[in-house]
């Protein structure tokens, strides 16, 4: 299978590169390695990647490539490019998500139009339910998105089912429920939870650590986006990861595994959800999801891969020119 992976150096975009290569597909990577955090990071993600056979990179921004001769020769194109965070959405920041999560997949699907894609498989995010109205939620569900990013993501991914039924686009929009592991964004909990945990730094926890999450691992998530393109379904579909966890008993298994955790407790943040849960039925049936990882696994390897040396873990490898 051809791909073209859009947000390629990105955390799951790194992974899902690593997946499609191991699988014998030829990989396309797009990215405009945008400094939402910071870029050495995304190049460390892409060392991995270079010079693999079968893998080319592109770097630019979407609203500015001829997207067209990228996607003419692909069976598939994963978008995962986007900005993300919930925090960061709110105030004049909303432009730029809105450039990046609703104007550059509007292009996207224009570009997947004109070019008669397989399959368009879209990264969505739980993110579009908020405080949902059932847990196990169902994709029947209305989503209610507290948070601008929420709103993006929800709008994007209504530009997906609206171009899948006026022009065809053969369009999957995956809603992936917190997902985690190795390289995981600075930004997110689980990240800073082990970073702290294996440096022996205070961990700032936003709110009272009951709020919970249907967490769901890198290496699952990816599994699911192949599996959807090669499936005939389309439509929008929940990726979870089969057990809901709260704060409170993350960093309890994070303390067993690695070292005892300093908890400095702040407010809730706006936007963030207080639960979620996926049901994966739809996928389950669809394209014959099944999360294999388990939270404690999930968090060892994030563990394992904390403690490597920078040196190691990078590969010293910069950047060559671009491709």
């Amino acid at each position: 299978m051809r791909a073209v992976v859009t947000g390629a150096a990105g955390f799951i975009g790194s992974h899902l590169c690593e997946h499609l290569l191991s699988c014998g597909d030829e990989v396309v990577g797009v990215d405009a390695l945008t400094d939402f955090y910071e870029p050495a990071r995304k190049r460390r993600n892409l060392a991995r990647l270079r010079g693999r056979d079968r893998f080319t990179f592109h770097r630019g921004d979407l609203l500015d490539l001829r997207l067209e001769p990228l996607f003419a020769s692909a069976d598939t194109v994963y978008h995962l490019a986007g900005q993300p965070g919930v925090r960061g959405s709110w105030g004049a920041e909303f432009a730029v998500y809105l450039e990046r999560n609703v104007l550059v997949t509007q292009r996207v699907l224009e570009a997947a139009r004109d070019t008669r894609l397989d399959r368009l498989v879209y990264a969505s995010s739980s993110s579009v339910y908020g405080d949902a109205e059932a847990y196990p939620t169902q994709e029947t569900i209305c989503p209610r998105p507290v948070s601008p990013y929420g709103v993006t993501k929800l709008a994007a991914e209504h530009l997906c089912e609206t171009y899948r039924t006026a022009f065809g686009v053969p369009a999957v929009s995956l809603r992936l429920f917190s997902v985690y592991g190795p390289r995981q964004r600075p930004d997110m909990a689980f990240s800073r939870l082990v970073a702290a945990a294996c440096t022996r730094r205070p961990f700032p926890l936003y709110g009272d650590g009951g709020q919970s999450r249907d967490f769901t691992y890198v290496g699952d998530v990816v599994r699911a986006m192949r599996s959807s393109a090669l499936s005939s379904w389309t439509g929008v579909a929940n990726i979870g990861g089969g057990s809901e966890v709260t704060m409170n008993q993350a960093i309890a298994l994070l303390e067993q595994l690695a070292a005892p955790v300093q908890v400095v407790t702040g407010p809730a943040r706006p936007g963030d959800a207080r639960r979620t849960a996926a049901d994966i039925a739809v996928a389950r049936d669809a394209f014959g999801y099944r999360p294999v990882t388990d939270i404690r696994t999930g968090l060892a390897a994030m563990v394992r891969a904390e403690r490597v040396p920078h040196r190691a873990r990078s590969g010293e490898q910069p950047l060559a020119g671009r491709r």
